[in-house]
């Protein structure tokens, strides 16, 4: 039997517009000669719906859109796709998350998803049901046996701590099917591509069953899917495989097998670019923006924010803005003239030095004789805040805020200054990555400039500032923070591991904790690392635990 995987981009909640674009894929799919065409988990209401499925008339439309697909499917052609069903449990949560299978203008079965996560990003308990025994199913003559994302997560044999008791694809395996099917929203992490490669070999050796994984692509909010479906024979080995980043159709073979393998990106560095790129234009494009503004300060950060807007965007659809100060160099607004017209944008120059000089005299009554701080330094960078929301009101542009992991963790960034925007680009790339990820946009040739990767990083709030005044070396300071929030490591373990001084340790651990009421007000950021600030590390603002 000839599958085709359809690798698509829904809009949460745009269910007339998803199955317009799963029809044409079916039917692109119809020309191909496949008999059976596969979509991803909850296609027809996009991924994660969260609350929306209590709205009144949502899983309603839900089922509309799924019986009207079913009908819109060209003859003879059997579709599997994700969408919220109605549970069929006496008690418990009304909705699950549910795989139907359309043939000949009807659902001939409906699975629902066993393993419902509720760990990282994922809440699925919250308001769905999990589904009961699993079913294997006939189309034409191939046995099937249909799996919901997480339900693939669990064999016993690849993890050395399972969440479950349960092992959905062992119980269908044991009814013999020819082809496991598994329809999946599963983001991106980076390494996430290769392992989720390593464990469908697994499963298919294991159960000498091919495997065909159909995963959605696409950005949702704080959530980039990479896409990256795989179709694999029972030996384990790779038949097809779809592109990353991108809407695909690939088609699998069960009995004659030949390669269907689409490019992928060349390295991890690339991925992660491609996947910030692509959460950038999901997130502006969903929400209605077509143009973005970024602050320009000459530096790396700002530098590498405005690359990826303009990948997504258009160089012609992104305003980037210069906003000298008091103690800003000529380097900075040299430097960010020269990426400006690099990548072709729109480049503007709004100095703050009399606006701030203002708000000093406002002040000066207030504070009367107290000597200048950190005051005057926030307040520096929250009319530059100013300046730039002005701006997004005025041409309705979003504005991306540039702050990195590093910052973001350890408070080292302004409330209502630097923070503000509506999407927080790299506020999951340590900084160090950030000058991977700018070495990697610069392999053909200078697009950010040289300078940016060479003079120390700086606020420029004050004279001869630097990061280094305030926090330890990057090399030294990242290392700390991913042992700490991606691997929960304590302090003693982290001095140990990392050869640095305990108090060092307990005193960025202490930083992260003291600003966790920053990263609550922060605009959501972009997921690409394995644990991220928001809703994948949440954390209560007011306690007392180091």
């Amino acid at each position: 039997m000839l599958i085709g995987v359809g690798q698509i981009n829904t809009t949460i909640g745009d269910m007339r517009g998803n199955i317009r674009k799963m029809a044409d894929v079916a039917q692109r799919a119809y020309e191909k000669g496949a008999e059976l065409i596969v979509f991803p988990e909850l296609a027809i209401c996009g991924y994660p719906p969260r609350d929306l499925v209590q709205c009144d008339g949502f899983q309603e439309e839900n089922q509309q859109c799924l019986t009207e697909l079913s009908r819109r499917l060209p003859p003879g052609v059997t579709a599997i796709a994700g969408y919220v069903a109605k549970s069929p449990q006496s008690c418990g949560k009304p909705f699950a998350n549910a795989g139907a299978v359309l043939a000949d203008g009807k659902l001939s079965y409906c699975q629902a998803k066993i393993l419902l996560p509720t760990y990282d990003v994922f809440d699925e308990h919250r308001n769905f049901e999990p589904g009961g025994q699993p079913d294997v199913f006939r189309v034409g003559d191939t046995q099937i046996g249909l799996t919901i994302c997480e339900d693939c997560w669990n064999d016993k044999y690849f993890w050395q701590k399972r969440l479950y008791t349960r092992d959905p694809v062992e119980e269908l395996a044991a009814q013999k099917p020819d082809v496991l099917i598994n329809i999946s929203a599963s983001p991106y992490a980076f390494g996430k591509r290769a392992f989720r490669e390593k464990m469908m070999q697994a499963i298919a050796q294991r159960h000498s069953l091919a495997v065909v994984f159909a995963n959605m692509v696409g950005g949702n909010d704080s959530l980039v899917f990479d896409g990256s479906s795989l179709a694999l024979d029972a030996k384990g080995k790779v038949w097809s495989q779809a592109k990353s980043f991108e809407e695909d159709l690939i088609f699998f073979d069960t009995k004659k097998q030949t390669e269907d393998i689409h490019p992928q990106p060349e390295s991890e560095i690339e991925a992660i670019f491609e996947a910030l790129v692509l959460g950038t234009r999901d997130y502006c494009r969903k929400c209605g923006f077509e143009r973005a503004v970024i602050g320009l300060s000459g530096g790396i950060d700002s530098s590498v924010v405005a690359v990826i807007a303009a990948h997504a965007l258009g160089p012609e659809n992104v305003i980037g803005v210069s906003m000298p100060g008091p103690f800003s160099s000529e380097g900075s607004l040299s430097d960010a003239r020269r990426l400006a017209q690099n990548l072709g944008l729109r480049y503007e120059v709004v100095p703050i030095t009399n606006g701030f000089d203002v708000f000093r005299q406002a002040l000066k009554p207030v504070f009367r004789d107290l000597p200048e701080d950190v005051t005057e330094e926030n307040l520096q960078a929250r009319t530059r805040g100013t300046i730039l929301m002005a701006i997004s009101n005025k041409h309705r542009a979003l504005v991306l805020s540039t702050g990195n992991k590093s910052e973001l963790a350890t408070g080292y960034c302004t409330l209502y200054g630097d923070m503000v925007g509506g999407l927080a680009v790299i506020a999951d790339i340590y900084k160090i990555m950030v000058y991977d990820l700018a070495r990697w946009i610069n392999r053909d040739g200078e697009v950010i400039p040289k300078a940016c990767l060479e003079k120390p990083p700086s606020a420029e709030l004050r004279p001869n500032q630097t990061d280094q005044d305030t926090l330890p070396p990057y090399d030294v300071l990242d290392q700390i923070l991913s042992d700490y929030i991606e691997e929960n490591s304590n302090a003693q373990d982290i001095a140990r591991k990392r050869s640095v001084s305990l108090s060092l340790v307990q005193d960025v651990i202490r930083r992260v904790h003291h600003n966790e009421y920053k990263r609550q007000q922060a605009a959501p950021n972009l997921k690409v690392t394995p644990k991220a600030f928001g809703v994948g590390r949440i954390f209560p603002i007011a306690h007392r635990y180091i």
